[in-house]
């Protein structure tokens, strides 16, 4: 019996990579992630949408660069030395979502987060899946699908 609970407690854990969009926490899920790589020079391209950062060269694959900051609502910032950008492939597509760090590699139960509430000030619900409570911090879970899909 104990086998059985064993497989459903792991079924019911997420696992994330989180990162930090101006003073709030975010998370994804891990499997969507191909890499997570250092700021390097973007491409502006002319005529994009504003939250469009522009194009990089990864490995003489051209890839999309969106700044997440920005895309979420929040002002534009400066990019220092935490800046990252996430590689995450999306029904098909490579993409690299600009943060401005990334914490870590999380695994916490399902039965820990819950849906946003209705009125959520300083981000685009949206594009939210769910909150995460762990201990005094709270997690907002995006869905890379719907952001994605408005790009």
């Amino acid at each position: 019996m104990s086998g059985e609970q064993t497989t459903l407690e792991q079924s019911d854990i997420l696992q994330l990579v989180s990162f930090k969009i101006a003073d709030e926490e975010f998370a994804i899920d891990i499997l969507r992630v191909n890499e997570i790589i250092r700021l390097m020079e973007i491409t502006k391209m002319p005529n994009s949408p504003r939250h469009i950062e522009g194009i990089i060269n990864l490995r003489g694959k051209v890839v999309p660069v969106v700044n997440l900051r920005i895309k979420m609502g929040f002002e534009p910032a400066a990019t220092d030395s935490h800046t990252r950008i996430i590689v995450v492939e999306l029904n098909g597509k490579i993409v690299g979502f600009k943060v401005d760090a990334v914490y870590e590699v999380l695994r916490i139960p399902q039965s820990i987060t819950e849906q946003p509430p209705e009125l959520v000030s300083n981000i685009n619900s949206q594009y939210i899946t769910s909150v995460g409570k762990i201990d005094d911090r709270l997690l907002i879970l995006l869905d890379l699908d719907k952001v994605l899909d408005e790009i």
